[in-house]
């Protein structure tokens, strides 16, 4: 790797996240998962997900040769018979919901219906899925689960396959390698500190009964890419996120970008040159992940930063507006508003102590105003502008 412009450190370092894009979606993730669901490290998180794949069986059957069974036992309870399987199957609050969309009822409805009466419309669906065919993924630990119904052509990438290409890159991810749990952003001082323990509190790495979710940054060697206002060194570092849902919730996906911090909430602030892969789980999903997700992942991670430095280097050169009469021209031929032409102006001015010149002056800007947005839709079209404006200016 080309380290030039990168730096070792070994303690907190001052850093500027009134720059780039705030992202929030670290944040939901760790906002909604219970201890249950949080790892300290990708060898446990790696070992549960291999056991349960270990532990399942995966079978197509004619839909109408499944058997909807109301317990007598216990009357909110429904069981199936799959073919192929002697022993019963209880189906998980996900693949209940997937059974009911297979057949077009609503499961929320479903749900709310006496098991008996649930079993004898899920029955006479199945018995007329004019689809014929479904694939179930079954798990057996003392009892035997239905973890997910799908059409036959799904193609189910494994979440351990996602955490094996991670792992290649990261080790444990908690240090044994560049790429770790993220620090914690001291607000007092506007300092980054990638040195923080790996806890429930702090980690980043997930996993629940129908998905996994992993980010890692590189935060204890960032890139200096210009300097501040003040003529401090404007630090990034590289990070990335990935997601997957052998079940069906969700498709593959890898995120990969530059940034400034991450706070103790999992934000991503000053986030930079964010770019997305996603592949959905369709018949030929496993052979797109070994071609293109793994090795864009790997990729990543050796890359040097020469691109994104010489990007931002180009932004920066490239000037666009030295009189008021140029900015307002050259925003307003962009589609900005009057409004939002001012403000974006007032806001480099207030940072920079200087109105907008380059292409880099008027994306921070824009990028600022973005944050303000309350409306999630105005806030991503904003920053879609931005990107389109830097990507143009490289």
């Amino acid at each position: 790797m080309d380290i030039q412009n990168q730096q070792s450190v070994n303690g907190a370092y001052r850093v500027d996240i009134t720059k780039g894009q705030r992202i929030g979606r670290v944040s939901s993730e760790w906002w909604t998962r219970p201890d249950d669901e949080k790892y300290l490290s990708l060898s446990d998180l790696y070992a549960d997900v291999k056991a349960r794949a270990d532990r399942a069986t995966t079978r197509t059957v004619e839909s109408r040769e499944i058997r909807v069974e109301a317990t007598r036992d216990d009357a909110e309870r429904l069981e199936l018979i799959v073919p192929g399987r002697e022993q019963p199957v209880s189906a998980t609050h996900w693949s209940f919901g997937q059974l009911c969309s297979l057949v077009g009822a609503p499961s929320t409805y479903m749900r709310q219906l006496p098991a008996p009466l649930a079993g004898i419309n899920l029955q006479y669906g199945l018995s007329n899925h004019r689809a014929e065919l479904v694939k179930t993924l079954e798990a057996e630990d003392g009892n035997v689960e239905l973890r997910a119904v799908t059409g036959p052509d799904y193609g189910r990438i494994w979440d351990h396959e996602l955490v094996a290409a991670v792992q290649k890159i990261a080790g444990n991810g908690n240090g044994d390698t560049r790429w770790k749990v993220p620090g914690v952003l001291n607000w007092a001082d506007m300092t980054y500190n990638p040195f923080v323990d790996v806890s429930k509190e702090t980690t980043t790495l997930y996993a629940s009964d129908r998905d996994v979710f992993l980010f890692l940054v590189d935060d204890t060697n960032p890139i200096e890419a210009g300097c501040l206002a003040d003529g401090s060194p404007d630090l990034y570092f590289r990070g990335f996120y990935a997601w997957n849902s052998e079940v069906g919730s969700k498709t593959l996906g890898i995120a990969s970008f530059y940034l400034r911090a991450v706070c103790q909430n999992r934000n991503l602030w000053g986030t930079e040159n964010f770019e997305q892969i996603t592949i959905r789980h369709s018949k030929f999903a496993g052979n797109r992940f070994a071609q293109e997700a793994a090795p864009a992942l790997t990729s990543f991670a050796n890359s040097s930063p020469k691109a994104f430095l010489a990007g931002i280097q180009s932004a920066r050169e490239l000037i666009v507006a030295r009189t008021d009469e140029d900015r307002d021209s050259f925003l307003r031929k962009r589609g900005f508003s009057k409004g939002e032409t001012a403000k974006i102006v007032e806001t480099v001015l207030n940072e920079e102590g200087r109105k907008p010149e380059s292409i880099f002056d008027f994306v921070q800007g824009i990028t600022a105003l973005a944050r303000n947005k309350a409306h999630q839709d105005a806030r991503l079209e904003l920053e879609g502008r931005a990107k389109k404006l830097m990507e143009a200016a490289i």
